[in-house]
């Protein structure tokens, strides 16, 4: 069997890699790209779920990491509308924590360093008239509100993957890179997964293994005494349902650091996150107790409502690998990204990626090119900046028009179904019905909507291979569909093996 070769061979699927992967391959490289688990199945679906300019960093002089951030805002809401869209955040000003004239002045630079031309900017609210107030206890009366963007963050990893394997590049999913090693120049590359174990070449790697990346130096690359990054474990809540109106919150604690509590998948609350170091293997991280209490104490400071236990549906933590700068605190290591460039063309190069974020994974991408074509040399110029992942190919504010579309085109389907298609798929929504004009077309219910056909478009265009890819990655309807109709989920995907 002939080795596949490589220009570019990416490690990891997280929203790194796979940013990395499609670049690189819509630049003319051929690129291959490993993921020994499932795609966002780490740190990239573990996140609060925001495309952010990030308003504390502020706070740390992180300014280069804001204005970039911030200006990927919009880059990123044209480039995938129907999976990321606008949000309004509502910050009460807390007598005793930081002043009204400073949350002035954060906002105000925000709102100038951000390049908004469709997010509106900052406003002041009087919490006791407004309608954001209501939810509140009666003692905060003056607030904030500001603009972001809200992302399904494992859909915005798979689209990318989606895009790099539409444009050629080869994708290796549930595939573990078990060795690298320099060889003539370039590299040869051992995998171990799902078609087995195989060898393939490349002349150059990216190293985006996320909280794995030291191990993927110490282990797979043979290297010995690589510590590059500071494991942040990261936690979060989501209960039902808090208040009716659409907006977010974001909360001052105490101990200097916010939480946020945002509306989710229309019946819950999402509330997060946590800052703590971690020692522990990433793949093993789950919410503690002393966090839990933390996010309810957090939030009940501030909503007249206490928040308890026992409306907790669901929790999800993740390990942010952020570059170790010696921060004395966890809140306070930096989360821009760094790349280190270790070797030439001669030798063999390879980009160490660590740290990153949602928001600045595509400029993080651009910058992993430009020191790719340090060593491989130029090929097409920049391209993702005036690009859309698969089904965002309408305009930022016309998702509800497409729904409308979409509903003409299917008017026996449910609307609460076509809506939710949309959201997911965008406009490869009608790729993924064809011919179907009644809910029996779809085939199998697996509860909520979930159907047969659904599940298969997603096996065979997104990788998924069990239940909970599909009902916890690809979609979040883990959260509504029980445990009997996922047992008949997962046998119905074990049949299609």
């Amino acid at each position: 069997m002939t080795e596949a070769q490589f220009d570019l061979f990416v490690i990891g699927g997280g929203i790194n890699g796979a940013s990395v992967a499609r670049d690189a391959q819509g630049r003319g490289f051929s690129v291959g790209l490993a993921e020994m688990n499932d795609f966002a199945s780490g740190t990239s679906s573990a996140a609060t779920k925001l495309i952010h300019g990030g308003l504390r960093y502020l706070e740390h002089y992180e300014f280069r990491l804001v204005h970039e951030a911030l200006a990927e805002r919009e880059i990123l809401w044209a480039a995938a509308p129907h999976i990321i869209w606008p949000l309004r955040f509502v910050l009460p000003h807390h007598k005793g924590l930081r002043p009204a004239f400073v949350l002035r002045t954060g906002l105000a630079m925000y709102d100038y360093m951000g390049g908004r031309k469709l997010l509106p900017p900052t406003k002041t609210l009087d919490l006791t008239r407004d309608v954001t107030g209501k939810p509140l206890k009666p003692g905060y009366r003056l607030g904030f509100e500001y603009s972001d963007c809200w992302v399904d963050d494992a859909r915005f990893v798979v689209l990318n993957a989606r895009d790099a394997a539409d444009k050629g590049a080869t994708i290796y999913p549930r595939t573990k890179v078990t060795s690298a090693r320099r060889d003539n120049g370039g590299w040869t590359i051992a995998l171990d997964g799902e078609g087995g174990q195989q060898t393939v070449r490349a002349r150059m790697i990216v190293n985006a293994a996320g909280p794995w990346v030291d191990q993927v130096i110490n282990g797979v690359m043979g290297k010995n005494g690589a510590h590059n990054v500071r494991l942040v474990q990261g936690s979060h809540i989501v209960v039902r349902k808090l208040y009716d109106h659409d907006r977010c919150y974001i909360f001052q604690n105490g101990d200097g650091r916010i939480i946020f509590a945002i509306p989710y998948q229309d019946d819950f609350t999402l509330i997060g996150t946590t800052d703590r170091d971690y020692q522990g293997d990433p793949k093993d991280v789950t919410i503690s107790a002393e966090e839990t209490d933390y996010l309810l104490s957090a939030a009940s400071e501030y909503f007249a409502r206490p928040v308890t236990r026992d409306q907790i549906a669901w929790t999800y933590s993740g390990v942010r690998p952020l570059f170790d700068d010696g921060a004395s605190a966890a809140q306070e290591a930096t989360r821009d990204y760094v790349l280190k460039l270790e070797g030439d063309k001669a030798s063999g190069a390879v980009i160490n990626v660590f740290g990153g974020k949602l928001t600045t994974s595509r400029r993080l991408a651009e910058s992993v090119l430009e020191k790719v074509e340090e060593v491989l040399g130029h090929r097409n110029p920049a391209w993702t900046k005036v690009s859309t992942l698969p089904g965002g190919d309408f305009g930022p504010l016309s998702f509800d028009a497409e729904v409308r579309r979409l509903g003409l085109d299917y008017p026996e389907l449910p609307g609460t179904l076509l809506r939710r298609l949309m959201r997911l798929y965008g406009t490869k929504a009608r790729i993924l019905l064809g011919d179907a004009r009644t809910p029996g077309d779809l085939e199998q219910n697996f509860g909520h909507d979930l159907f047969a056909r659904e599940v298969i478009y997603l096996v065979e265009q997104e990788w998924a291979r069990t239940a909970q890819d599909v009902l916890w990655r690809r979609t979040k309807l883990g959260l509504r569909v029980g445990a009997e109709d996922t047992a008949r989920l997962e046998a119905y995907l074990r049949s299609r093996k």
